[in-house]
């Protein structure tokens, strides 16, 4: 059984909503990463992952996107723990808010980032950068 995670490359203008992942996470702590979240059981339902993603940036940061959100990759991992996970990042125009850490349990910092800054970053993984190219890729080419 997998969990769901899903994750928003949030955009305005050049720049990507980023945070720093609370030291306190589990997984990945202190790195930094896109924001997102697991999905919880709602029994039947739908657009349940575009549901979530909207929740998850409003907990964590305090934004809102646009209506309109875009499949970008999917990938899966194992946790430490040995749960399985699967990773759906989406394509987000920021809408509203002015994002700060809300969940300090799970952001330490929020940062608006350009590709560039994102890849050249030590504490970048490599997970984030092949997201983060593949968002700009479906940007650029009008696909989203």
């Amino acid at each position: 059984m997998f969990y769901i995670n899903v994750e928003g490359a949030v955009y305005r203008e050049d720049k990507w909503l980023i945070i720093s992942r609370s030291v306190k996470e589990a997984h990945a702590g202190g790195q930094l990463s896109l924001v997102g979240g697991t999905v919880e059981n709602e029994g039947n339902s739908i657009n349940i992952l575009e549901r979530t993603l909207r929740r998850e940036l409003f907990e964590e940061v305090g934004i809102k996107v646009k209506e309109k959100v875009s499949y970008v990759r999917n990938t899966s991992f194992t946790l430490d723990d040995g749960s399985e996970v699967v990773d759906i990042v989406f394509l987000c125009e920021f809408e509203a808010g002015e994002p700060f850490a809300k969940s300090p349990d799970e952001v330490d910092a929020v940062f608006w980032m350009t590709t560039d800054e994102i890849v050249n970053h030590p504490k970048a993984p490599s997970w984030l950068v092949d997201g983060i190219k593949e968002a700009e890729t479906l940007l650029k080419l009008n696909i989203y």
